[in-house]
């Protein structure tokens, strides 16, 4: 195997020549010279496959072994590390990484959605043929978070991740802030600007950022990957009322990713938020992420910077490649697969936090005094309470009432939610949005 001891190059196979896989072959030519210094040998790209050969990409690809099925790359003699660009959590990419595993070949993959499906089975794999897999392009594209919480925090205990994982929600949340426009109208603006995709339920359902949740809970943790403990949200139930209301309260809302120790147990969570304006969180904005953690010795760290697009992930991509050029490794998830423990996901969370509460209250008596007596006999007490009639607002028509409660907790709101809804004092569903703060 070629690394910077041998002195030999680094040969390279590329799966998926897509956006980031051309951006790749763009910086693996353009830097090759700062490249080989860093890496200690040359990088050479061998071997590519893609499903159109003759797709112009704006990249030359003619001086490379093209392969009409990349699985054959895996067992190609000439290449040392397989990058997976393919995308899916199942199929031909999972195949690939596996096969290239096997051949005891290294990988570096953008995929979360195929690490948080199969990251245990494939980091088990991987470490018992002392080969790495690198996934710094899989979270926050650009921004160097992985290493950063797997290597440079490996001292602490971290205590907490509060993150804004997806570019596609900042960018319709903020169209909605900045247009005034609803829901829908922004999504098939982002759509038109290539923001958001033909179908954007992974981005806007909340899953995109569940995936990069559960890997950074991973290696945070200590535990097993665990898809499926991450309770998820996504913003299409986020109304222009909403973000108005958010702005003159002093909040923005955001898509926010939570991963909290919970006693013995792990919380993670991806939902809207109304996060506190004075607080940067509030302020990242297009395909910009941002990731602050907190740790038991280091105090609170925070990354950020461009979440996506062919540059920022290339430039993951490729550090990644150079990481194995040098000849370091360390585990996938930052403990041996074999010590990662059951994440042990807590039933309900029991943190304290102000609740945002948008309801249409039936114009008729009582009905205001009704519901801020079931939010007293569940100990809920409120801050802030705004009934926003319209300026035509008529003798029996229904009445929007916005309340901020103080910190409490997600059953007490859920219990006393319910029980409003019960006593038929209201016009259609309530909006609930947790107010989050670092």
């Amino acid at each position: 195997m070629s690394d910077s001891a041998s002195g030999n190059p680094l040969r390279i196979g590329i799966a998926g020549l897509g956006t980031v896989g051309a951006g790749v072959l763009k910086l693996l030519t353009q830097q090759q010279d700062i490249l080989t210094a860093r890496a200690g040998v040359p990088l050479v790209v061998t071997a590519v496959s893609a499903r159109n050969r003759q797709q112009d990409r704006g990249v030359e690809i003619d001086g490379y072994a093209w392969y009409d099925n990349c699985l054959d790359m895996a067992e190609a003699d000439d290449v040392d590390v397989v990058v997976e660009l393919i995308g899916g959590a199942d199929g031909t990419a999972k195949v690939l990484v596996e096969n290239a595993i096997a051949a005891g070949k290294h990988v570096v993959t953008a995929n979360k959605a195929l690490l948080a499906y199969h990251g245990q089975s494939i980091a088990e794999s991987a470490e018992a043929k002392a080969v790495a897999v690198g996934f710094e392009a899989a979270v926050a594209g650009g921004v160097p978070v992985i290493k950063g919480l797997r290597d440079g925090l490996a001292a602490n205990q971290v205590e907490r991740i509060v993150a804004i994982l997806n570019g596609t929600c900042n960018f319709v949340l903020g169209l909605m802030e900045e247009e005034e426009v609803s829901f829908e109208d922004a999504v098939r603006e982002a759509q038109d600007v290539g923001f958001a995709e033909a179908d954007p339920t992974t981005d806007i359902g909340g899953f995109d950022a569940a995936h990069k949740l559960s890997l950074l809970a991973s290696i945070a943790f200590g535990t097993q990957v665990n898809l499926e403990a991450v309770l998820v949200k996504g913003i299409d139930s986020v109304a222009a009322e909403d973000i108005e209301a958010a702005k003159e309260l002093g909040y923005r809302i955001k898509l926010i990713a939570v991963a909290d120790r919970n006693g013995g147990h792990i919380i993670q969570r991806v939902h809207p938020a109304l996060v506190p304006l004075e607080q940067p969180l509030a302020h990242v904005g297009g395909p910009g992420n941002s990731i602050v953690m907190q740790g038991d010795w280091v105090g609170t760290v925070e990354f950020g910077g461009p979440g996506a697009g062919e540059k920022p992930t290339a430039s993951a991509v490729v550090a990644d490649i150079v990481d194995i050029a040098r000849g370091f490794q360390v585990p996938v998830f930052g403990t041996p697969a074999a010590q990662l423990t059951p994440a042990k996901s807590a039933s309900e969370d029991n943190s304290l936090a102000p609740y945002y509460l948008r309801m249409e209250l039936a114009d008729k008596k009582g009905t205001a005094s009704t519901m801020t007596g079931i939010l007293a006999e569940h100990d809920i007490s409120i801050e802030t309470m705004i009934q926003k009639p319209e300026e035509d607002h008529e003798l029996g028509a229904n009445m929007p009432v916005i309340v901020v409660t103080y910190a409490t907790r997600d059953t007490a709101i859920a219990k006393a939610i319910a029980e409003i809804e019960g006593a038929g004092i209201l016009a259609g569903s309530p909006n609930v949005i947790r107010v989050e703060s670092l």
